[in-house]
């Protein structure tokens, strides 16, 4: 099954348009610098899942699932600095990302493991989220900017093993179907989410 059609099995409640991908690519240096910052966020959450819950089930898988990730989110922020610096493009000093915000204020805080299944999903959503988008980004580029398209479709791929990984790991901390509930509540919010974000040049954005 290639790339493509594992997207389109993707639980999101919405889609993403290619006018947004068109909309999106008008400022690449914008995207790349918003995209540098999500890579740089991924890596760090990664880690902190790691620091802060070092064994909550299956630890040998736990921990190295999760330094698999933070390592592959940091190659990934190197590639994005890469091509930012080929194109003279700089990482802004500030950087907002109101769409992750948003889901992780659906973190049930102080709660144990249902605050680390939380984090988990919506980490799975992340990611699940940002390979439709990097997917829709590499077909519109196919025929613009070869270097980008060849770079979301790699990362398309990378991004929708993690969102893989992060669901499983979440199956390790409580039952299956208590999971399977939450799960079902966040996807209905992140469609919610992004619907109501603004337009722009970042990965997140609205359409």
């Amino acid at each position: 099954m290639g790339l493509v059609e594992s997207v389109e099995e993707l639980p999101l409640l919405s889609r993403t348009p290619a006018i947004w991908a068109e909309r999106a690519l008008r400022d690449p240096s914008a995207l790349l610098n918003d995209h540098a910052y999500l890579e740089k966020k991924a890596a760090a959450n990664a880690l902190e899942l790691l620091n802060r819950w070092p064994e909550p089930a299956a630890p040998d898988v736990w921990t190295t699932t999760l330094a698999a990730v933070a390592h592959d989110e940091a190659a990934h922020l190197a590639a994005v600095v890469r091509i930012m610096a080929r194109r003279g493009a700089r990482l802004a000093r500030t950087h907002r990302n109101p769409y992750a915000n948003a889901l992780r204020q659906l973190v049930r805080k102080g709660r144990g493991n249902e605050e680390l299944v939380d984090r988990l999903l919506i980490s799975s959503l992340i990611e699940a989220r940002s390979c439709e988008r990097f997917v829709a980004l590499a077909s519109v580029a196919s025929t613009t900017d070869r270097e980008l398209a060849r770079f979301y479709n790699r990362l398309g791929s990378s991004e929708l093993g993690h969102y893989r990984v992060f669901l499983t790991l979440a199956g390790h901390v409580l039952p299956g179907d208590v999971v399977d509930a939450r799960w079902r509540e966040l996807l209905e919010a992140e469609a919610d989410i992004l619907a109501a974000q603004p337009p722009g040049p970042r990965m997140h954005a609205g359409v």
